[in-house]
């Protein structure tokens, strides 16, 4: 059996795959953008070869929109945000993408070392749950915060487009100073005062990222997190409705989607993957939540 691991785009690959090679992308993206770019989102999204499949980036993405509205899959949730809101994907978690959105705002992406430096510490990126695959990707902001995120991305892209990353510690303290804004309205999943059921959620939400080919029953996790499957279970429902088996479920499918979409694995590959060795059972449950089996979900992406 070959082995294929879920393909992460770096900046420059996911150039290369789905960015035209038009000669505006070059004014667009600076020397150095692997590590950080900000562009218009109107002027990057007439670029994009759509549909973007569920793909992995190494950086994080932020859009924000002063018009208009953006709809993005993020994990194996849909996401549409308007004017005032935010929408960020964090560094290796799987987005997708298919409409050509009207809209207008920013549109950032980074890496963690845009955070780390001069006028940043490593301790922010603590700070940030916004940035770490269990956050709430979707962001509201009140009128002064908008007000207050709009003048400092029309700062950051005015340094931006005229020096690119040349003047990198006035690029980097106002954008620390934007995520700061950001996160001073930040609002997790879940706006429960139960503290110990929104840490147990938060930790198996990252244990299900990290270790997902690996464990897949409830009991694997609750052991992991040293409490009954029965604790897991009433912790997770409270705070975001849905079951732990739900979750570990629709993580699997999700996984699969992405390799059935970057891989050429047979179906049974593709469910040993993501640690199914029964290639019945794995087709069983894709079609339980994708509505079709694995084969004409491949067979769909063949003709688009």
């Amino acid at each position: 059996m070959t082995k294929s691991k879920i393909k992460t785009y770096s900046v420059e690959s996911f150039r290369e795959s789905y960015i035209q090679t038009e000669p505006r992308i070059d004014t667009l993206l600076k020397l150095d953008f692997g590590k950080f770019f900000v562009v218009k989102v109107d002027e990057l999204i007439r670029l994009i070869k759509l549909p973007v499949p569920p793909v992995r980036s190494t950086n994080h993405t932020l859009i924000y929109l002063t018009d208009g509205e953006a709809i993005m899959t993020v994990g194996s949730e849909t996401h549409k945000i308007v004017k005032d809101e935010c929408l960020v994907v964090p560094a290796g978690q799987v987005f997708s993408f298919a409409n050509l959105d009207l809209n207008q705002g920013y549109l950032c992406n980074f890496h963690n070392d845009m955070i780390i430096g001069k006028f940043g510490k490593a301790e922010l990126l603590k700070d940030f749950d916004f940035l770490r695959v269990w956050g709430n990707p979707r962001i509201s902001l009140d009128g002064q915060t908008s007000d207050f995120v709009a003048h400092l991305f029309r700062r950051i892209l005015l340094a931006y487009s005229e020096n690119g990353l040349t003047d990198l510690d006035i690029i980097q303290s106002y954008f620390v100073a934007l995520l700061c804004e950001i996160n001073r309205v930040y609002k997790p999943m879940s706006s429960s005062t139960q503290t110990n059921a929104v840490t147990i959620t938060n930790r198996f939400k990252e244990l299900l990222f990290s270790t997902l080919k690996t464990n897949h029953r409830v009991t694997d996790y609750a052991t992991l997190l040293n409490i009954t499957p029965n604790h897991l279970n009433k912790s997770v429902r409270t705070i975001i409705g849905k079951s732990p088996t739900k979750w570990i479920d629709e993580a699997i499918v999700l996984e699969a989607k992405v390799l059935l979409h970057q891989s050429a694995l047979s179906i049974s590959d593709v469910a040993a993957e993501v640690g199914i060795f029964d290639a019945s059972y794995f087709s069983r449950l894709f079609k339980k939540y994708e509505g079709v089996t694995p084969l004409a979900f491949r067979q769909m992406i063949e003709k688009s």
